[in-house]
């Protein structure tokens, strides 16, 4: 026996340092040394900063960590990591003997028609069974990795769906704040319209200028009066969204900042490495321990192909009557070696099906680096862009002021007709709104190469 056992470590170990991953083919990247440009970025990366040093706005920094305390999305991702933890425990746990106890009492009788009457047949037990399946070709190892893969694939997950709610709904704010900041401009320009109408009036009562003009007045105020009711409208449907994210009902009151439209952003924000992408970005860890999962998942079908050898003791008392019954040791042994001798191929179709699935992990897990690198670039390029039409827009609405002044003092003048200074009043109207949407794209842009970069699923609890 011991021998047959030496042969079979022996074997075991033989078979294990060829455990059929040995050719699996790495995963090809070829990381780029920037993310645009070709030149090589600077060490330092705004997604270092933890979201609530990133995001210094206080009403935004508190409907975040509101957000990630109520979301339901967010407590299912932490219920599927307490779930992958006890399932990893049990694989943890497979490699250790299971002791079970059997405490039993029965009496049979049997009366099989020859004239003896009933025979009665007690028996009393007392067991306790130890079972233990011998990790021979590594299943149980290669178990217990793709257990330990798939909870750390969920860790990443989560993490992951706090990286994206935390930017949807910084998103959703700053999409907020600016229609406030609209509507405000609306309401500003509804109240110098609605001064410009009265005076209208005046002045064609009293035989100054035509109806025409008068009328001009009415349809300039009107048409700015119109903006109002879709303006609250969409106000009200984007307060609504941050509530749903914050797991919460609709609200008619929701405390947030405004955005100044004077308010003038770097020119430029750091992006760190490239290579720190992989270890910053949750989802490309998440697609990392999914490679590792299905690479064991390959070593377990392998090991799978080959017999299973499971060791069993049991001892205890057993006696069919009760007077003698803890003088009755009893004790049991078995060793068995099973698996199929013929199958037709199942479990090699099995173990090649496990290399398919693991070429995809592969190229999923490439294509997801790819698209981060992507993302990166989309978004240095889109702060870039936005915040060079930001500083334009800004300069649009200071000409733009100044143009509406000029044409104040020409018409009263003289020199200049009313439909000249509805024009400026219009063309500084549209940049106060140009300026104010150049400034949500542009912290927008922030949020999406925050994001991108793989900043924001930090946590003051550790996982």
């Amino acid at each position: 026996m011991k021998t047959l056992y030496t042969a079979l470590v022996l074997l075991s170990a033989i078979l294990v340092s060829c455990s059929g991953v040995k050719g699996l083919q790495e995963p090809h990247l070829d990381l780029p040394s920037s993310y645009v440009g070709g030149v090589a970025e600077d060490s330092l990366s705004i997604a270092d900063m933890d979201w609530w040093e990133f995001y210094a706005d206080g009403p935004l920094r508190q409907i975040i960590r509101r957000t990630l305390e109520n979301n339901r999305d967010v407590l299912k991702a932490a219920a599927r990591v307490e779930e992958m933890r006890q399932l990893y425990g049990v694989e943890k746990l497979n490699l250790y003997p299971e002791v079970s106890g059997l405490i039993s009492a029965d009496n049979e009788t049997n009366d099989y028609y020859n004239g003896g009457g009933y025979s009665s047949d007690p028996e009393f037990a007392l067991k306790v069974s130890v079972g233990w399946e011998v990790n021979l070709w590594g299943a149980m190892t290669w178990a217990r990795r793709q257990g330990a893969a798939r909870y750390r694939a969920s860790v990443e997950d989560l993490r992951a769906m706090r990286m994206t709610l935390i930017a949807e709904v910084a998103t959703a704010y700053f999409r907020l704040a600016a229609l406030d900041n609209e509507l405000s401009i609306v309401r500003q320009t509804l109240q110098t319209r609605s001064e410009s109408l009265e005076q209208a009036r005046l002045r064609f009562e009293g035989g100054l200028t035509s109806e025409t003009v008068y009328q001009q007045a009415k349809v300039e105020y009107a048409s700015t009066a119109s903006l109002v009711p879709n303006l609250e409208r969409q106000i009200t449907v984007a307060r609504n969204a941050i509530t749903l994210l914050m797991g919460e009902y609709p609200r008619e009151e929701l405390e947030r900042s405004t955005l100044y439209l004077n308010e003038v952003l770097p020119t430029e924000l750091p992006t760190g490495v490239p290579s720190l992408l992989l270890t910053r970005r949750p989802d490309l860890r998440a697609a990392s321990e999914n490679l590792a999962s299905a690479m064991a998942a390959v070593g377990l079908s392998y090991a799978d192909r080959f017999p299973r050898l499971r060791i069993g003791l049991t001892g205890g008392l057993e006696n069919d009557d009760l007077k003698g019954f803890f003088k009755s040791p009893f004790s049991y042994a078995i060793g068995s070696v099973t698996g199929s001798i013929f199958d037709f191929g199942r479990k090699k179709k099995k173990y090649k099906a496990s290399i398919a699935a693991y070429e995809q992990a592969r190229l999923s897990y490439e294509q997801a680096v790819i698209t981060a690198f992507t993302d990166v670039s989309n978004a240095v390029e889109t702060y870039s862009r936005v915040h060079e039409a930001a500083i334009l827009k800004a300069e649009l609405r200071d000409a733009a002021s100044k143009y509406v002044q000029l044409a104040h003092v020409q018409y009263r003048g003289g020199s200049l007709n009313y439909i000249d200074v509805l024009d400026a009043q219009r063309r500084y109207f549209d940049a106060q709104i140009g300026l104010s949407n150049a400034l949500r794209d542009e912290y927008l842009a922030v949020v999406g190469l925050y994001k991108a970069l793989g900043g924001g699923w930090n946590m003051t609890d550790s996982i």
